[in-house]
């Protein structure tokens, strides 16, 4: 194939976003050139104010020239400065290593939000009415009929709000985003989204209007109650309308907008909706309705809070699910209905049903039932999660599905449905943050396939604005510990780029005044240790961007956020003494430990002591710092943060650490931090693996380790010679273990390692989530050392892979496939017949390493020919059990001989 032109075209990891406010938008694409070793040698970037004159040759905005670099991510736009609502189309084209040049790329474009509060009209307005702590009003409507005498050309909504918002105009929906503007700390920043409404308007009459929920803003979040940030939800947008004749007109809200309620009778992200369909408006975002009972809003003082475009991405309806079973529960007064969607998820249901005027429909949901077959609603705490619908009476059936609400469940329990409910009576429609699919893992293991699916969607049903804990009971919080553990899985499955982006922003906004994180985020002012999140759980704000970085290339990322690792490393300072964070004599509280470990007691911070964990987390951290200071060329904070890594090494070492190698506590999770953060002395490291190994083994094969430890566990295990431990751990399937749940039936992720148990029943209701991320983390590892696929940090975002499968715990085959920033990535392995046949795709502009495991090089095969003479491949010697080879870009397939490895002993 010739080289073709580029695909892909993203700005800012998004394609043709509308409404950014980046000063200097970031461009990407990949190439299109399946010869072996294809890459990059220069681009050329244009941009025009429309496409008709890029097809010109006219680059009246920038044009790059040729630039001669192999960058095809993260192209920084060098033009001009863009104004508010400039609209650019660009358009790339590439040169190969030969110097040919590609064709230039189909035209892709971004377009600028609104960069100043001055170019905003728009007054808040919304409901007279006002709810309270625990008390809803009816949800508002407000609407503005208005008339068009010119021929529009194009016209854009600008839409916020404090609450939630749907938009409607001339009685179609704007847009199919959900929950918008989204989650952020109000009291910091709010999102807008822009809209491309042309369409939507007709020569005449029109009408414009809104529905409002009060979402995270004045609704429930997590347990204490509604109003967290305000008392009620306020609208705040305008309709921009530009003319053929070049003229333009702006419909903004204010006080001549009229407002009324319907029949969303209350609506509340936890607790559920209510909605009568008998109080049903008609078309009441139509030209020609009757509003004359409608009352004026109610114009709000402006807030100050500033407004800001979308970084991250909003939350779709992504797919639906149909209900498989229905079942009969007697009871009295009356028999209700359990209806199995077969799969735990998040979102909420589109209900059919025919019936009587008047008749109310309840909706419950849970993520299990009890052993009476009854649904189990006690762990959801103080979340009713119930939704209510009354019949209008159509005689040909009526159709409903909730707003502003979301539940995570499996089954819906229906009561007061007329007759028995068939199994389309309820449709599951699933909601996520619009993080598109990016990789696939499979193996000739069934339960770890399963293993996969469960942690895919956990992180559909987490990843929801912010990456929540759970989402089904009273809580639904952005937990930074378990996003931490979880991000590196994360950005295998899907695209979290954006998604992590803002939710950075959201951290820096959480900051407290000495450089502390708190344990959640947006920040909720949890009452916990003075808005300290404690070590794994603060230091998020550390990890969670040093792995955007690894996996996406990001260097913007760190640039815009280092003023905060550095004041947050800064924050560790009243809380330790001689370089020990949490020291007991600087902190009564310590942090939460390793959450939900087995070898606490019955404790639910686990044995391993809390100043081990923050101390070892203090090294972590300093030392990602001097790593993301390097990447960004910043060498004197490189070596600063280096030289502290160093000193809380030696104080790690002195106060936990025997001269024998015997750690602390001995728990698993503390010869863990030990090791994965280097902290071991170098001469006591084998001594320390084999008491980790030894301790695994003599529990049967089995863990202790809680939400700290459990991510690293099979990291350390397989990177210091004991992947057959590793192995032995991932394919239990007694509790504790991450196969248990899954060989009962679990569709994603546990909270608890026990939270179900055939001896014990359910664990403890206050705390026992059925969807609940964290142990997914395992991911990873499956992804890296099963099936072989991982990232040099060195050159970031797959720019040059690591192939290299660890084979073991009796598997045939694996396989893992990713959408790099490059364009795809690939490594399957297979043992036939005493052969071993190891697939590799290195996407173009990239390069790899293949690890295969043989004796000799000369035992390799690629394709027909020994692969050290193969086209594209370079032998690179043996190590540890492997022969090397040096790949480009292309698809290569390796044999050789296959003998399983050797047993190890403890």
């Amino acid at each position: 194939m010739s080289l073709g032109a580029p695909v892909r075209l993203r700005c800012e990891y998004h394609v043709n976003p509308v409404g950014i406010d980046v000063a200097r938008p970031r461009l990407s694409w990949e190439i299109q050139d399946d010869s072996r070793g294809a890459r990059q040698s220069a681009w050329q970037v244009q941009v025009a104010g429309s496409p008709a004159a890029l097809k010109k040759d006219r680059a009246d905005v920038w044009d790059s020239g040729k630039v001669k670099s192999d960058r095809s991510t993260h192209v920084a736009y060098g033009g001009p400065a863009c104004a508010s609502r400039q609209r650019c189309w660009w358009r790339v084209r590439t040169w190969d290593a030969r110097g040919k040049a590609s064709p230039w790329s189909a035209p892709a474009s971004w377009e600028m939000g609104l960069l100043a509060r001055e170019d905003w009209s728009a007054k808040w307005i919304g409901s007279p009415l006002l709810g309270g702590r625990y008390t809803t009003i009816p949800c508002p409507y407000v609407r503005k009929a208005f008339s068009l005498g010119r021929k529009v050309a194009s016209a854009r909504l600008y839409a916020t709000a404090l609450g939630l918002y749907e938009f409607e105009i001339n009685g179609a929906r704007v847009g199919d985003d959900v929950f918008t503007p989204g989650w952020t700390d109000y009291r910091k920043r709010v999102q807008y989204q822009v809209y491309d409404v042309t369409r939507l308007l007709r020569a005449g009459e029109n009408a414009i209007g809104a529905l409002l929920g009060d979402g995270w803003y004045c609704g429930s979040v997590e347990w204490r109650g509604r109003q967290r940030w305000g008392d009620q939800s306020k609208l705040f947008a305008q309709l921009e309308i530009a003319y053929a004749d070049g003229s333009t007109d702006t419909i903004a809200t204010d006080g001549s907008w009229r407002t009324s309620v319907g029949p969303l009778l209350e609506s509340d992200m936890l607790m559920g909706e209510s909605y009568d369909a008998r109080l049903e408006l008609g078309a009441w975002s139509s030209p020609g309705f009757d509003e004359s009972a409608w009352q004026g809003v109610k114009v709000f003082g402006d807030p100050g809070i500033p407004l800001v475009a979308v970084r991250g991405t909003t939350v779709k309806k992504v797919m639906e699910l149909k209900a498989k079973e229905v079942k009969e529960i007697g009871g009295w007064p009356r028999s209700h209905f359990i209806l199995d969607m077969k799969q735990n998820m998040v979102g909420r249901v589109r209900l059919k049903v025919k019936g009587k005027r008047g008749t109310t429909v309840r909706l419950r949901f849970g993520e299990m039932l009890d052993k009476n077959g009854k649904l189990y609603i006690e762990n959801l705490r103080g979340a009713k999660c119930t939704d209510y619908y009354t019949l209008r009476g159509d005689e040909n059936g009526e159709v409903w599905e909730p707003r502003f609400t979301f539940h995570g469940f499996r089954y819906v329990e229906v009561s007061d449905y007329p007759g028995k409910p068939s199994a389309d009576a309820v449709t599951g429609i699933v909601l996520h943050s619009d993080t598109k699919p990016t990789g696939t893992f499979e193996c000739s293991e069934p339960l770890l396939n399963q293993l996969q699916h469960n942690i895919q969607w956990g992180q559909r049903g987490n990843f929801l604005e912010v990456p929540t804990d759970c989402p089904q009971r009273d809580e639904r919080l952005g937990w930074t510990g378990d996003a931490q553990v979880f991000i590196r899985t994360a950005a295998f499955n899907m695209d979290v780029a954006s998604f992590f982006t803002k939710w950075q922003v959201d951290i820096a906004d959480s900051q407290g005044k000495g450089g502390q994180i708190p344990p959640v985020v947006p920040n909720t002012d949890l009452e916990i240790n003075e808005g300290d999140g404690g070590p794994a759980w603060a230091d998020a704000a550390v990890i969670c961007p040093w792995y955007v970085y690894l996996c996406y290339g990001d260097t913007r990322l760190l640039e815009e956020h280092f003023e905060v690792f550095k004041r947050f490393i800064g924050s560790f300072e009243p809380k330790t003494k001689d370089y020990i964070r949490e020291h007991p004599d600087k902190s009564s509280w310590g942090g939460f430990g390793d959450w939900l470990a087995l070898d606490g007691s019955g404790k639910t911070d686990g044995g391993t002591p809390k100043d081990l964990i923050g101390t070892a987390f203090f090294a972590y951290s300093a030392r990602l710092v001097a790593k993301m200071a390097k990447a960004l060329k910043r060498e004197q904070d490189a070596a600063h943060y280096e030289r502290l890594f160093e000193k809380v090494r030696k104080a790690f070492q002195r106060r936990y650490v025997s001269p024998n190698g015997m750690i602390a506590s001995g728990t698993q999770t503390s010869y863990v931090l030990a090791l994965q953060f280097d902290l071991a002395p170098d001469h006591l490291r084998a001594f320390m693996v084999n008491e980790l190994a030894r301790d695994v083994e003599k529990r049967g094969n089995k863990l202790t380790t809680g939400f700290v430890g459990a991510s690293h566990l099979p990291w350390v295990l397989s990177e210091n010679g004991r992947i057959d431990v590793a192995y032995k751990l991932l394919f239990q399937k007694q509790w504790p273990s991450w196969l248990y749940a899954v060989t009962q039936g679990a569709t994603t992720i546990w909270e608890r390692w026990d939270g179900w148990t055939h001896d014990k029943g359910f664990q403890d209701a206050g705390m026992n989530s059925f969807n609940h991320y964290a142990y997914g983390a395992i991911g990873a590892w499956m992804y890296a050392v099963v099936a072989g696929l991982d990232l040099d940090p060195q050159q970031p975002a797959y720019k040059h892979m690591v192939v290299r499968p660890r084979i073991g715990g009796g598997l045939t085959r694996a396989r893992a496939r990713l959408h790099t920033m490059y364009g795809p990535a690939e490594s399957g392995w297979k043992i036939q017949k005493g052969r071993l046949a190891l697939s590799v795709t290195v996407p173009p502009n990239a390069t790899a390493t293949v690890h295969v495991p043989a004796a000799s090089a000369k035992d390799v095969k690629e394709g027909r020919s020994p692969a050290a003479r193969a086209a594209g491949v370079k032998a690179r010697g043996q190590r540890n059990g492997c022969a090397l080879f040096e790949v480009g870009a292309g698809t290569y397939r390796f044999e050789a001989p296959w003998r399983e490895p050797e047993k190890k002993k403890t």
